[in-house]
Formats: C-alpha cells, structure tokens, sequence
C-alpha cells in the first residue's frame, strides 16, 4: 500500500522535499561561514548531495496518473463488497440495497450451503455476524454449513452491526435504517439474486466448498448453479474455479472470472473474460485480449483514483456510497505539465538557495583589502552582521 501511494503522492513530496531544503538553507548558510574550511567542504558537500538527489528523484517515478491528455478511461465499476458494509449489516438484503440506492453497479457476496439451500455468509461461522451464541449456545463453533436453512432463519443477521458499529458509521444512520438494520436476517442466494435481478446489476460472489463429510460436498457447485440459473445468469461473473470448463458448457452465458494470474494461453482455455485480483497486483496486462479486472477490496479515494488511471475495468469497495461520487481522479497529470512542474521547482529553490548563500556571505561582511590597509564594508549588510552576532552571543550567555 505505501509504495501504491507513492504512485499518487510522489510528485507533492518530492515538491516539499525540496521546499524544506530550501528552508534549511537558510540555517545552513547561517552558520557555513563561521565554519572552518574542512568543515565547509563537508557540510556542502552534504546539503548538495542531498538536493541534487531531490532533483533527479523524479527520474525513478512512475504514475499511471501522469498520462496523455485524452488518454484516461471511463472509472471503474463500482462493485459493493457485500453490498454496502458502512452502511448496513454485511449480506444483508438491506445491505445490497442500500448498494443499489448509491448507484453501485455490481453486488459481491460470499455463498455456503447445507442443505440444498444456498446462502449467504462470509465467515466460516456465525459468531461475528449472527446472534447463534444466543439461539444456538451450544453450536457457536461449529461450521456455518452446518446448519439447516431453517435454523438460519431463527437468526438475527443485524443487531451486532449496531452493536461493534465495524466502521463507525452506525451513528449516522436514521431511525428508520436503525430498526431495519437490527430486523435483517440471514439471505439465501435466490433471495439475493433476485435484488441484483431488479436492479439490472452484476453479480460476482465466491463459492465456499463444505468440509469432508458434509451432505453437498460433491454437488455444491450444480446446487448453486441450478439457483443461479433460476433467476438470472448473463450478469454473472462466476468465480468458483472447481468444474469450471462444466459450468461453461451447462450455463456459456455465465462471465468467467478467476481470482488468480496466469498467462494469457491459460486464461483464453478457461474461456476467462475478468481476472479478480488484489488492488496490489493492478496491472494493463491483459487488456489488450479484452480480458477485464476487477480490483479488490478499493475504499479509499486515492487507491480509487490509482486504479482509474492504471485502466481497472472495476473494483470492489467497502465505501461504494463515497466512491460513486468522485467524478474524476484526484490526481491527473499530462507529462509535460508534470515536467514543466518538475523543472520550476528545481530552478526556483536552487535559485533560491544560491541567493540565501550569498545574502548570508554578505552579511558577513567578509574582509577586502585596499592597499596595505584592511578595510570593512559600512553598508546595510554590515548591519545585518551586527546583528546576527549580537543575536548569537545572547544566544551564548542565556541562562535557562
């Protein structure tokens, strides 16, 4: 993540990197004269090691920010990470639609099943988004495939959201979404899909295998995808990489999506149209075969702006309600414009710097010859002189 923000922030650091050496040079300079000339070769030494460094610092940078005027593509689809997480209990029905109402363009969730009934649940059990500790006290451990569709119905999928408040955001919630969010319940996929059905919107979810033993463990994947088939299928980026090349010939219309790199030759086999990758692996790799990428899990405004420049085709947010509107990045930058800034800013401080060396040679008032007799300048730099001296040696005799 820092060297990714480096990506956005390295232009503005590198511009106050070198406005703080021309800072410093005024305390430099302040004391380069009294300095003995070993100590002045090394103290310039230094200071110019460093600032000539600052200056060609922007050699090594690379921003997919800084990028030909015309040249920037549409933003990202907004994809909600179980629907909109700041702002209703996650893989809740009221948490998709409040992804929905803040004009997010895709839903994501996460699927397990027990008994023939898929549903929706993140976590490998209950514990943390259900109230199973207060319904099943003796069950909180087990597996959340362990239990019936019946049994799910019995929980509450709501209250802790308001209780551990995740983001701190729950104090902003009205009344209204306050009683709704403590009511929700845990959904099945049917009833999820037919959300994303009503709303025209894509749907990517990961499809978790049951454990051994367990009664759907060999026919999960038709399970699930007789569902989704029941209720929508071109809409769909299907993420499950088990039987995939069966799932393509049952359902082609379905998106293929994988969660992994891999080469070109490989993902074209896999009939793969979108990669799903982590917001670190963001690259332009593959769009040129038209094969698209989702990035996850973006929810701050400068990783957003990092992905619309480098050409993501979407990417999954926890903050959909904030990223849907940003109408363009937070920074953008043509390169000449980047080199103009570039160049101004090397010139104005070394300019800078130079004139700071001098004034304080000046003040000085460094001795020049007339004949046999040593004279000293009367002027105004003279008195600059003067001054810092009494100033330093007040400094000396000062007594805390």
């Amino acid at each position: 993540t820092l060297l990714l923000s480096l990506q956005v922030t390295a232009p503005f650091l590198h511009l106050g990197a070198v406005s703080i050496m021309a800072v410093l040079s005024w305390p430099i300079a302040l004391h380069f004269f009294r300095m003995n000339k070993k100590r002045q070769i090394a103290v310039l030494g230094l200071f110019l090691s460093a600032l000539f460094s600052l200056y060609l610092v922007p050699l090594g940078m690379y921003s997919p920010c800084i990028k030909e005027a015309g040249t920037l593509g549409p933003a990202p689809t907004l994809i909600g990470h179980r629907g909109a997480p700041m702002l209703a209990p996650e893989n809740t029905i009221m948490s998709f639609e409040k992804a929905v109402e803040a004009r997010g363009q895709g839903l994501e969730t996460d699927v397990t099943i027990y008994d023939g009934v898929p549903f929706l649940m993140h976590d490998s059990t209950l514990r943390r988004t259900t109230n199973v500790e207060d319904v099943f006290p003796n069950r909180t451990h087990l597996d959340a495939s362990m239990f019936t569709w019946t049994e799910l119905q019995q929980l509450n999928a709501g209250g802790w959201f308001l209780s551990r408040d995740p983001f701190g955001t729950a104090s902003s919630l009205c009344d209204e979404d306050r009683l709704q969010a403590q009511n929700q319940s845990v959904p099945s996929l049917a009833q999820f899909l037919e959300v994303a059905a009503k709303s025209s919107r894509l749907v990517l979810f990961d499809l978790r295998r049951p454990p051994y033993g367990h009664p759907y463990r060999q026919s999960y994947i038709n399970t699930t995808l007789e569902v989704v088939q029941a209720h929508i299928n071109s809409s769909v980026l299907w993420l499950p990489s088990e039987d995939r090349k069966l799932v393509h010939a049952v359902d082609p219309e379905l998106q293929q999506t994988s969660g992994e790199k891999a080469s070109i030759q490989e993902l074209t086999d896999e009939h793969i149209v979108r990669l799903n990758l982590h917001y670190s692996s963001m690259s332009q790799k593959y769009l040129s075969v038209n094969i698209s990428t989702n990035l996850y899990v973006i929810s701050q405004p400068w990783l957003y702006t990092l992905a619309w420049c480098a050409g993501a085709q979407s990417v999954t947010t926890n903050s959909i309600h904030i990223l849907s509107r940003m109408s363009k990045p937070l920074f953008l930058m043509t390169p000449e414009e980047y080199g103009l800034m570039w160049i101004l800013t090397d010139v104005v401080s070394a300019v800078l710097i130079f004139a700071i060396f001098v004034f304080h040679w000046r003040e000085r008032g460094l001795p020049f010859w007339s004949g046999s007799r040593q004279t000293h300048e009367n002027g105004p730099y003279s008195k600059f002189r003067t001054m810092s001296d009494v100033w330093s040696i007040s400094s000396v005799n000062v007594r805390p």
